[in-house]
């Protein structure tokens, strides 16, 4: 039991790493609040609350690693849910006797005139990334009182297909019925895109190396390249030469967010589009060997869902993935 992994989380990171630790042949375990169907023998799959300590206990008194792949379920609520979450997670990893493992982003350094690399202070000033912010520094605090041995891998935007990264369900569908694509923020600045694989990989390797604990690590990521630009690669794949994409614009970003809280706070994170966002991913690259997933294949892989999605079900059916 000792050599148990739980992946804490079934969202799209926590399903890629509870594949590839089964793959790993490690003993896994994937805690999420209802069951997914998951078609891999080596993933048990177990429902748990990750705010009762209680209730993360039933899975299992003893563990290796506890990877936190969780996320509240409202965004705009993220200073009321996750405190609780991260606390409880931190709590079962000390009681089963396990490293921690955490799934974060880039939200806590704050608006940065710069490249982003793990040294650099947590500065947010907005809610949400005070709120990632204050997890590392509670669990940094934990590592060096010796209760806990952890370390947290930092992300920048997912690029995937779903309904919460802005190169999925916002853009494919719409591609490919020939509608309008209209995005937040800024079309032409640089920006950092990476992939959940690489995510995963990287939470994977960390677990395994005595030199990951006690400091963040960013994913391994490609190049930056603006929404324009990725926008152009994903038509490409879907060979599309016609297509329309405007920026929604700051007044409208505004107006929206008068009326809908989770744009209201995205909007607090708009310095992340509205200027070059671009995160060093060298030291991990270095440090583990690791490389991400070269570009075309993240594209490739993006498109892939939809569309199988599309050749099961009409092209009438697509845009009903993004309501």
């Amino acid at each position: 039991m000792t050599a148990l992994h739980i992946v804490i989380g079934s969202g799209m990171v926590g399903t890629k790493l509870a594949e590839k630790l089964a793959k790993s042949k490690k003993k896994v375990v994937l805690v999420s609040r209802s069951k997914k169907s998951i078609d891999n023998p080596g993933i048990a799959q177990m429902t748990g609350d990750a705010t009762s300590l209680s209730s993360l206990m039933k899975v299992a008194d003893k563990a290796k690693v506890i990877y936190n792949c969780a996320n509240p379920s409202h965004y705009n609520k993220w200073d009321v849910e996750w405190p609780q979450m991260s606390k409880t997670i931190s709590d079962y990893a000390i009681n089963v006797g396990a490293d921690l493992v955490t799934c974060s982003n880039l939200y806590g350094y704050g608006p940065f005139d710069g490249v982003l690399a793990e040294e650099l202070p947590l500065n947010a000033s907005w809610t949400n990334g005070k709120v990632r912010a204050q997890m590392w520094i509670d669990a940094k605090h934990l590592h060096d009182s010796g209760r806990l041995r952890v370390t947290e891998v930092r992300g920048s935007d997912y690029i995937c297909a779903n309904d919460q990264s802005r190169m999925g369900h916002r853009v494919v569908p719409n591609l490919i019925a020939g509608k309008k694509i209209r995005l937040l923020g800024e079309l032409d600045q640089p920006h950092t895109w990476t992939d959940p694989d690489d995510v995963a990989e990287l939470m994977l390797t960390v677990a395994e190396d005595e030199r990951s604990w006690g400091r963040p690590w960013h994913v391994p990521s490609n190049e930056p390249k603006t929404q324009r630009q990725v926008v152009a690669d994903i038509a490409r794949e879907l060979r599309i030469t016609d297509y329309q994409l405007s920026a929604i614009g700051s007044g409208m970003e505004k107006l929206i967010g008068l009326f809908n809280p989770v744009v209201r706070e995205l909007n607090h994170g708009s310095y992340q589009f509205n200027q070059p966002f671009v995160m060093s991913s060298q030291a991990a690259q270095e440090t583990f060997g690791l490389s991400p997933k070269p570009w075309d294949q993240v594209i490739k892989d993006l498109v892939k869902p939809y569309l199988d999605y599309l050749n099961a079900n009409g092209k009438s059916e697509i845009l009903k993935i993004d309501k």
